[in-house]
């Protein structure tokens, strides 16, 4: 049987194995700072084979840079030894009942990096829309600190506020001779690990204001492409003017929008989502001649090139000879012509006596409005009603400073094209507006007869409410409990305003929280630890950890989605897990005998997990080989 490895894959291994398949004759050995002999990639011949100019040294060259960004790099390639263990008891079925599991959302408390890191086997190329609004980098927010090369001393001297595990806060103040610095290495391996969930056809969408917009353009422009780049959303977040400001009234915050692949570059990428008509006629459209196909409007039938095939003469029903204006052309041919004539789509104005033109009939035209780069607040909201949602579902208090209005969410879910079965990631959720949005575009969507059901993924780290807040006075002492507790109380509301139609509506979510691994550091580093010492580590699981704890860790490790479906069963008193319909099937439990190995066998799952040493008796370990070879032999056998 095959040992998990039970810890994220390291990229950096990754894109050499990539490099190296590429480039075989490019692989070399050298020695390291220690002397020991390394892994190497030659430049010259790498050089050689991609024909291509390599900067070096200090040679001038246009790039985006800044203090620590290589080790940015490397942290986001870094692979981490943790696990996501399930919160049953703040967990929320998909009908709202409190302690079930039995729905497709997601929230994981904890630092974004780790969980990022954590979902990108599992959900590498699954996800349609990101959304995040991370730290403004005000001088007055908190960022995530990624330790580079800090001492102990220096790194705890430093701190903000920490949270149950350790992740550590501090207020990036103005006064920091690394201001912008440590908000781009913040901000930068999150990202860099985020975009591989991406899908091909997938977006990103990024609130920020005008302090960081700039330097957010290059370091996304980096990662992401900068063919990659949509657009630079402006939102006007605010409907009245601040006369008390010191210069202009900022009425604006930015949303930059990029995507995984640009289709206008020949990929099959990101195609943009059309917003809903309404039922307004637009202006320019009416019907003057009652035409059963309704309301149109008509365009100019010349052109400024074309052939001499092109200059026909058109006899107007007034009797009137007309030709292309000077130095243009019909846009269409005489026997075109004829055939719109014929279909009553030229119009000749009132008196039949104008110069042709071609009808346009708003049935025939897209089916919706091709956004603007402007998101107005009439149409997508602002603060002020965003603040009043949240007061609405918090009966009134003030339980978050800066959320985003549902209907900003519900937009960008619907310019992304999300699909009816996406899944949506905000691993800056704070309030938990995008888990809100969601379920709100999935109701209106089975409300008007269609499919939905949109999965979202929520990563927020637990950060402290203000001892002196109204949320903290209320009871909710992390960022994470008022994001929650919002999508619990959000979820309510939509079901008890649609009854009828939300009966299946997955309000539920599935709370998980990061944590260190289940196993032993000796399941990880064997070589520290001498014979004598092993032997201490009877089990190499830590003896914390539940059943379920190793469950999902190994669901993350092979690559099956948090959201799967669970069934718990006993085989000959041994508790087994099913997942995704016997994709999966688990037995942690000690003493396992051959009817519970004969049983799983039989159902032939695809993966066939157990404990290490778990087996009853050495007999039953030297049959459980020939076992799986008998009833299920591709079945893939797994030990941790």
């Amino acid at each position: 049987m095959e040992r998990l490895k039970m810890h994220t894959p390291d990229l950096a291994d990754e894109n050499f194995a990539k490099l190296a398949a590429l480039f075989p004759n490019a692989v070399t050995e050298t020695k390291d700072e220690n002397g020991n002999v390394v892994r190497a990639i030659d430049a010259d011949v790498l050089r050689q084979e991609i024909s291509a100019t390599v900067v070096e040294g200090s040679q001038e060259r246009y790039q985006f840079t800044w203090p620590d960004k290589k080790k940015s790099v490397v942290l986001a390639n870094q692979p981490i030894a943790k696990t996501l263990r399930l919160d049953r008891e703040k967990s929320v079925g998909r009908d709202g009942t409190p302690g079930s599991i039995d729905t497709e959302n997601i929230y994981i408390e904890g630092d974004n990096l780790d969980a990022l890191k954590l979902l990108q086997e599992t959900y590498l190329g699954k996800v349609k829309m990101i959304y995040i609004d991370p730290p403004y980098n005000t001088g007055n927010d908190f960022i995530y600190e990624d330790d580079f090369s800090l001492d102990t001393d220096e790194y705890l001297g430093n701190s903000g506020q920490f949270d149950e595990e350790g992740n550590r806060l501090v207020q990036n103040t103005e006064s920091n001779g690394r201001f912008h610095t440590d908000w781009l290495n913040m901000i930068y391996p999150r990202l860099k690990v985020a975009k591989d969930l991406l899908s091909d056809d997938g977006v990103i969408f990024i609130s920020i204001d005008d302090g960081e917009a700039a330097n957010l353009i290059k370091l996304c422009n980096d990662v992401m492409g900068e063919t990659n780049l949509v657009a630079d959303l402006i939102w006007q977040k605010k409907f009245s003017r601040s006369n008390d400001a010191t210069y202009f009234s900022t009425m604006h915050d930015h949303i930059l929008c990029y995507c995984k692949q640009n289709i206008m570059m020949g990929d099959i990428g990101w195609k943009i989502g059309l917003l809903p008509r309404g039922e307004e006629i637009p202006n320019g459209y009416s019907n003057p001649d009652n035409d059963p196909r309704g309301v149109w409007t008509s365009v100019i039938l010349s052109a400024k090139s074309g052939s001499e095939s092109l200059l026909y003469e058109i006899e107007t029903p007034s009797g009137r000879k007309v030709y292309p204006p000077s130095g243009r052309f019909w846009s269409c041919s005489k026997e075109t012509f004829e055939k719109w004539k014929a279909d009553n789509r030229i119009w000749f104005g009132t008196n039949g006596d104008g110069t042709p033109r071609k009808k346009t009939f708003l049935s025939e035209v897209q089916s919706g409005l091709r956004p603007n780069t402007i998101l107005f607040q009439d149409d997508v909201g602002n603060n002020q009603e965003a603040k009043q949602e949240t007061k609405a579902l918090f009966n009134g208090l003030g339980v978050f400073d800066s959320p985003k209005p549902v209907r900003l969410l519900t937009t960008l879910l619907r310019i992304a094209n999300t699909e009816p079965d996406a899944i949506i990631l905000d691993f800056f959720s704070g309030s938990a507006t995008t888990a809100h949005a969601v379920m709100q575009l999935n109701m209106e969507e089975i409300g008007n007869g269609g499919y939905a059901n949109r999965k979202f993924i929520m990563v927020q780290l637990p950060e402290q409410t203000d001892a002196k807040s109204e949320a903290y006075k209320a009871g909710y002492k992390t960022i994470c409990e008022i994001g929650e507790e919002r999508i619990r109380r959000a979820g309510k509301k939509i079901k008890e305003e649609s009854p009828l139609t939300t009966a299946d509506l997955d309000i539920g979510f599935r709370v998980f929280k990061v944590d260190s691994s289940n196993m032993e550091d000796v399941y990880y580093r064997p070589a520290d630890y001498n014979q004598g010492q092993m032997e201490l580590f009877a089990d190499n699981i830590k003896p914390d950890r539940t059943p379920e704890d190793l469950l999902f860790q190994v669901m993350l490790d092979l690559g099956i989605l948090l959201s799967s479906d669970i069934q718990e069963t006993e085989i000959a008193g041994k508790k087994v897990f099913s997942v995704a319909d016997g994709y999966l099937i688990a037995c942690f439990d000690k003493d396992v005998t051959e009817e519970t190995v004969k049983a799983i066998a039989q159902k032939q799952p695809v993966y066939a997990v157990f404990r290490d040493s778990s087996m009853a008796s050495d007999s039953v370990a030297t049959n459980f080989e020939q076992i799986f070879e008998t009833y299920s032999p591709r079945t893939q056998r797994k030990v941790l």
